[in-house]
């Protein structure tokens, strides 16, 4: 069975590669905060995965939102109300002055 690698494990192993990497010869490049690798950070997100045509790429889609309303509406559906229980009459004791159990009696509330 392979051992499980623990955090202070991969720290370690971590810490080695920087090390290694420094001593040879290597440099850390100083990016200021708050600044974005991407082209124009102001823009709006370039999709992931390209669409089947570049010239229209919302050719390819179906508006379904009639169907996603009937999914989520089948995902919650109405709880059914619970019909009231008929109130079944109880047993209660009944003790004399002295706090002893004189009898049971059939109480309904």
């Amino acid at each position: 069975m392979k051992p499980v690698k623990t955090k202070r494990d991969i720290r370690a192993e971590l810490d080695r590669q920087m090390e290694d990497y420094l001593r040879t010869g290597g440099k850390v490049k100083e990016v200021p905060r708050g600044l974005s690798g991407r082209i124009d950070p102001k823009g709006p997100l370039t999709p992931l995965f390209t669409p089947r045509s570049s010239e229209n790429p919302l050719a390819g889609r179906t508006p379904m939102t009639e169907v996603v309303a009937a999914v989520e509406s089948r995902k919650h559906p109405i709880p059914v109300p619970k019909k009231p229980r008929k109130k079944r009459p109880r047993k209660k004791m009944i003790l004399d002055d002295f706090g002893q159990p004189v009898r049971w009696e059939w109480v309904e509330d």
